[in-house]
């Protein structure tokens, strides 16, 4: 195994962007009506983490079939450190009320690219 500090040190060396953000993976852990009940609470909780500039993006995943939902979901917060991402996850109301458990682990974007389509006179803006 290679020390993560080292990789992402040699990953800005090579020219990479390098940019430490946190991945939450979370579950269900109670029934499905206990979850739904905090998705209000959830949802605001998650639009003021994307105001404060520490949400970059979440939503649901599929089954391995695509075609499903099984209610697990991913977060991807800007955070200083493991420890501040971890806060961040606990303090989601679905975690802190216990209907859902997850884990958090860093992740160094290096490459990829994100497209804006933005339509001035229509005032919109389209990833």
């Amino acid at each position: 195994m290679v020390a993560w500090t080292e990789y992402k040190a040699a990953a800005q060396e090579r020219g990479s962007l390098a940019l430490e953000l946190f991945v939450v993976m979370t579950k269900p852990v109670k029934a499905p009506d206990e979850v739904k009940a905090l998705l209000p609470a959830h949802l605001e909780y998650q639009a003021t983490q994307e105001a404060s500039g520490s949400l970059v993006f979440a939503g649901p995943l599929s089954d391995a079939s695509g075609e499903q939902m099984q209610g697990e979901g991913m977060i991807i917060y800007r955070a200083e450190s493991l420890d501040a991402a971890r806060k961040l996850a606990d303090a989601d109301p679905m975690h802190a009320e216990g209907a859902r458990e997850y884990t958090v682990r860093k992740w160094l974007v290096n490459e990829g690219s994100l497209t804006l389509d933005i339509k001035l006179s229509a005032q919109s803006i389209k990833l």
